[in-house]
C-alpha cells in the first residue's frame, strides 16, 4: 500500500472530524476547512490507489 494512500485516509479522517466542529460550534470557516481537508485526502488517497495499480 502506498504512504499517499495512508496519509490521504487520514487527512480525510481528520477533514471530518473538523468540518464536524465546525458544524457544532457554527463556525463556517472551521467547517470549510474540514471539507477541503477532506476533499485533499480523497484526491491523496486517489493517486496512492492509482500509484498502486501501477506497481502490479
Amino acid at each position: 500500500m502506498d504512504k499517499d494512500r495512508i496519509e490521504g485516509a487520514v487527512r480525510q479522517v481528520k477533514g471530518s472530524v473538523k468540518e464536524a466542529v465546525g458544524k457544532v460550534t457554527g463556525d463556517a470557516k472551521t467547517q470549510a476547512q474540514g471539507a477541503a481537508e477532506k476533499a485533499t485526502g480523497r484526491a491523496q488517497n486517489a493517486i496512492g490507489g492509482a500509484k498502486d495499480a501501477l506497481k502490479k
